[in-house]
C-alpha cells in the first residue's frame, strides 16, 4: 500500500541555523532517503517551494476565490513529502519515525488511493 509521507515545519527555522547545521540537516535527509531507497519502499520525493508562494483556491457558492499566500491556519508549514510503499500503517508509521523532520515538527502519514480501486 501506498503512503505519504509529508513533511511540516516551520520554514523560519532553516535561516536560524548555521552553515554547519544546515550540511547536517542536509545529510540526515540524504541519509534517509538513501535507506527507503535501499530498503526498496520509496516511490517518489520531492521539497516545496517555501509556503510564500503558495496560492490558495476555494469554491464558494458557486464562486471562485482565488487567493495569493497559504490561507491555512499552521504553526508549521509543509515543506516535502515522501511517497512510499510498504505493507500497512505499522511499517509507514516506522518510517515516519526514522524520518528527520519527526525531530523538530511533524510527519503526516496518510495512505494514497489505489489505482486499483
Amino acid at each position: 500500500m501506498q503512503y505519504i509521507l509529508m513533511l511540516h515545519a516551520a520554514e523560519a527555522g532553516w535561516a536560524t541555523m548555521t552553515e554547519a547545521q544546515h550540511k547536517q540537516a542536509i545529510g540526515a535527509y540524504y541519509a534517509y532517503t538513501e535507506s527507503l531507497k535501499k530498503a526498496g519502499v520509496l516511490k517518489d520525493v520531492n521539497r516545496l517551494q517555501p509556503s510564500s508562494t503558495t496560492t490558495t483556491v476555494r469554491v464558494a457558492n458557486g464562486k471562485s476565490q482565488v487567493l495569493n499566500g497559504p490561507y491555512v491556519d499552521t504553526k508549521e508549514q509543509l515543506g516535502g513529502f515522501y511517497i512510499i510503499d510498504v505493507p500497512d500503517l505499522q511499517a509507514a508509521v516506522a518510517w515516519a519515525e526514522r524520518c528527520p523532520t519527526a525531530t523538530h515538527g511533524t510527519v503526516e502519514v496518510r495512505a494514497l488511493w489505489s489505482d486499483a480501486a
